[in-house]
Parts: C-alpha cells; structure tokens; sequence
C-alpha cells in the first residue's frame, strides 16, 4: 500500500507542474541582475536607494545591470553621453536617476558597474 501512495503522490506532483510556466530569459536576466552589487560601499548605497529599483526590473524599460548586451549600445555612445542621459534625464530615467547629491565620479562609477555588473 506504501507504494501505491508513493506513485499517487508523483503523479499529483507531475501533474500540478503541468500548469507552472517556466521562468523566460527576461525573468532570468531580472533574477541575475538582483544578485548584483557594488563592492565600493558608497556605490552600493547609491546604487541601492537610486539605481536598483528599475535597473533589476525589465518591465521599466532600463537596461538590466549586467546586462552586457543591453549596455553595450549605450556604452558606444560614449560616457560623455551617458552622463548627459543621467545628468538630465532621458527616455524613462529621470534627472539625475533619483540620486541628487551624486557627483560625476559617481554616476560614471554607477554606470560602469550597471553595465559590467561588476
């Protein structure tokens, strides 16, 4: 009887797996940028209370920290651009990404470790 209920139990486990969707690269990427965190310790707080909430959530439309692939087009444009782009603001980002006490060094710092993820 042991075993019967064994079998009965893998079959219900079987079968409510059947309804679950699996996790899409979006979702994967989401997940690894979370694990992401800067090791200087003012980068991490900045990055922690201004950067994190959109840039660890594809649905907002950031490139993902770590995101290499993401990044690299932005990156080409030169840091000087992307400084502009966070300085003042551009497409979803606000003016100065929510952290108003940054200084240049530290949006570079910011920017180099989102699209490294390093």
């Amino acid at each position: 009887m042991k075993i019967e209920k064994i079998y009965a139990l893998l079959i219900v486990i079987t079968l409510s797996a059947c309804g679950e969707q699996v996790a899409g690269p979006g979702a994967v990427a989401e997940t690894a940028s979370r694990q992401l965190n800067p090791g200087d310790q003012t980068i991490a707080e900045i990055y922690n209370r201004s950067c994190r909430s959109c840039h660890t959530v594809a649905a907002t439309g950031a490139p993902l920290t770590g995101d290499i692939a993401a990044w690299r087009p932005r990156l080409d444009k030169g840091m000087s651009t992307l400084l502009d782009n966070v300085i003042n603001g551009f497409a979803g980002m606000p003016p100065l990404g929510l952290c108003m006490d940054c200084d240049v060094e530290q949006f570079e710092a910011l920017i180099q470790f989102m699209a490294a993820g390093e």
